[in-house]
């Protein structure tokens, strides 16, 4: 019977529980076992004994009964937060974040905190505070990141949906890399994650990880009742494909020169194929933007870090600088060489939005890769890896991601493709900031044309 809770969507979980086929307490005890039973290192604070006390007590919600995993940059009240670092000691907040309570008030269960890179820093997760976590869908290489372990647990089928936040691409990577859903949402179409409004260009957005179309869709619908930010259309439940035949530009270009992989570039170009025969009209188009914009992200990314660095001292003697990880340190000596530029890249990144919705005057959703190659070995992104070496990585492993968090456009990753060795592959649809609706909608018509698996 553990079994076979493991292989029901979040959806179909809480139908069962309503319906009294199962009890929320059996859903959690079940994936509880599943939790001891995988050998992921994808947990890193576990809070089992708490959600048994409170299904107990009984939860309310759409997705009432639900297990889930919180990802361990964000607060859990009573529960440490390591931000994935071993700079941290004992940090153990007396309030939940905002964000954390609307992933909540839908009803699903927290088992614990999800491994995370040292501040969500990078697109693998492999923190030095412990051993890298495991992808379940391909041994031996990255689950991506910076919610690598959100991604690995519902990947294994531990829980169907995990909380994951994504500033560069951290929950559309780890989707692509581990086969499944990852809609980065709009930004403020959420509850911030926390002090995210304070930054000059707020980049990052929580979200979820799920393997079906609908527990996505799902999710949206309930924590749109928690929160629902007027200046957006709101997205509602979609319950299923759109009927509009849509404009869709492809992409499989490479944004910075470096190589892209072909069979990267084949599912892209799969999914693009597939779109046309179900009617809608498809063209190749150029990526809205240039090497320059890239070199800003970066220059802000490195700036990120230092300040994250500098709110630690916050902490007090729970926080230990010199535990800091070689990949931030690196990031935080980049920006302080660089920080008189910091002023002209941060009004040019401000602008970007616009030169994102120009790109979208011909087309309704844009096709292109999530990562330039399937998931890489363990270690290629280490955060041991040399400094200069690691960023030239980056750079050629994750060049389409970025351009939706500085533009707050939405994007979502779908796992449409596999390499010759089995790795998944992620293909990524974009569109104008509040577009989530035809995001899902045409999600849902590529799930019914083109099913994947979901173990």
């Amino acid at each position: 019977m553990r079994d076979e809770l493991g292989t029901w969507d979040a959806v179909e979980t809480a139908e069962r529980i309503a319906a009294g086929d199962v009890s929320a307490r059996e859903v959690v005890e079940a994936a509880i076992a599943r939790a001891e039973q995988h050998a992921l290192n994808a947990i890193v604070t576990p809070t089992f004994e708490r959600a048994l006390d409170e299904v107990g007590r009984g939860v309310r919600g759409p997705l009432a009964g639900v297990p889930t995993f919180v990802k361990d940059l964000d607060h859990l009240a009573g529960v440490r937060t390591g931000f994935g670092s071993r700079a941290f000691r004992d940090l153990v907040p007396r309030e939940t974040s905002p964000n954390v309570a609307q992933l909540l008030s839908t009803g699903l269960v927290a088992l614990g905190k999800s491994a995370t890179p040292e501040f969500g820093l990078t697109c693998a997760t492999e923190p030095l505070a412990h051993r890298p976590t495991v992808n379940p869908r391909a041994p031996g290489f990255s689950p991506g990141g910076s919610s690598g372990g959100a991604a690995a647990l519902v990947s294994a089928g531990v829980v169907p949906i995990a909380h994951a936040s994504d500033g560069g691409g951290s929950i559309r990577i780890p989707a692509a890399s581990t086969g499944l859903v990852g809609l980065k949402p709009s930004q403020r179409r959420l509850v911030p994650l926390d002090g995210v409004t304070a930054l000059p260009v707020p980049i990052a957005t929580p979200g979820v990880l799920t393997r079906t179309v609908r527990d996505t869709a799902a999710w949206f619908a309930a924590a749109e009742q928690a929160f629902a930010d007027p200046s957006l259309p709101p997205v509602g439940h979609v319950r299923g494909p759109g009927t509009a035949r849509l404009r869709v530009g492809l992409y499989t270009g490479s944004p910075l020169g470096s190589p892209i992989d072909p069979e990267v570039v084949a599912a892209a170009r799969g999914t693009a194929a597939t779109l046309e025969e179900l009617g809608h009209r498809v063209t190749e188009v150029p990526f809205p933007f240039d090497d320059r914009f890239e070199r800003d992200f970066l220059l802000y990314w490195a700036f990120v870090a230092w300040a994250t660095a500098q709110l630690g001292r916050r902490a007090g003697d729970r926080f230990d600088r010199r535990q800091l990880e070689p990949w931030t340190q690196g990031l935080m000596r980049s920006f302080r060489r660089r920080a008189w530029r910091l002023p002209t890249a941060i009004l040019r990144l401000r602008r970007f939005a616009r030169t994102w919705d120009a790109g979208f005057e011909g087309i309704d959703v844009l096709v292109t890769p999530v990562t330039a190659a399937p998931p890489p070995p363990l270690g290629h992104l280490a955060p041991t890896v040399p400094f200069d070496q690691k960023r030239e990585r980056l750079l050629a492993y994750v060049p389409y991601t970025p351009a939706h968090n500085v533009s707050g456009a939405p994007g979502i990753s779908l796992p449409l493709g596999r390499s010759s060795d089995g790795r998944p592959i992620g293909v990524q649809l974009s569109t104008r900031v509040g577009g989530e609706r035809t995001l899902l909608e045409l999600a849902y018509e590529l799930e019914q044309a083109r099913p994947w698996p979901l173990a």
